[in-house]
């Protein structure tokens, strides 16, 4: 899955893509992921994702970017200070900020996945077994972890959020 994931943002990234496409074609992924089975590693924990709780991009002018997500596919803004808003669709969020690069060139940050179960301890012991550095965050509404997929792209895991 990440792999197809980080072939998506390569295509998106050389202009091979459209954003729109972009997003239609994670959206399908992640309603495939949600019906696959937990995977085990070897001696490990099961880990499940269930769907993207968010991508994280930089962005030349965030409110042009929110203003396009909100115009074309009806994605819902909360959280707005004028330098960033989440953009609300289905389970899952495009959160767009502004770009923190130097040439103003946007990119994608991360993509954060929803695992089920979520046993914070377990899945940051199965991750550092797997020689994948978790980096801790507890920025957001429960503790996730950082780690870099094979392509280098970044990577965040959390539980559901709390209801």
């Amino acid at each position: 899955m990440e792999q197809v994931i980080a072939n998506l943002f390569e295509q998106y990234e050389a202009g091979k893509m459209s954003r729109r496409t972009l997003i239609k074609t994670l959206a399908v992924a992640a309603v495939g992921s949600a019906a696959a089975p937990p995977v085990l590693g070897a001696e490990g924990y099961k880990m499940n994702a269930v769907n993207i709780n968010h991508i994280s991009y930089g962005v030349a002018d965030y409110a042009r970017t929110r203003d396009f997500y909100v115009d074309l596919l009806n994605m819902k803004v909360t959280n707005d200070d004028g330098k960033q808003c989440y953009l609300h669709f289905g389970d899952s969020i495009l959160l767009a900020r502004k770009t923190r690069q130097p040439d103003n060139k946007p990119f994608v940050d991360h993509i954060c996945y929803t695992l089920k179960p979520w046993d914070d301890k377990k899945v940051e012991a199965e991750l550092n077994r797997r020689g994948l550095s978790p980096r801790e965050d507890l920025g957001g509404h429960t503790r996730s972890f950082h780690i870099k997929d094979p392509d280098g792209f970044d990577v965040q895991l959390q539980g559901p959020l709390p209801t």
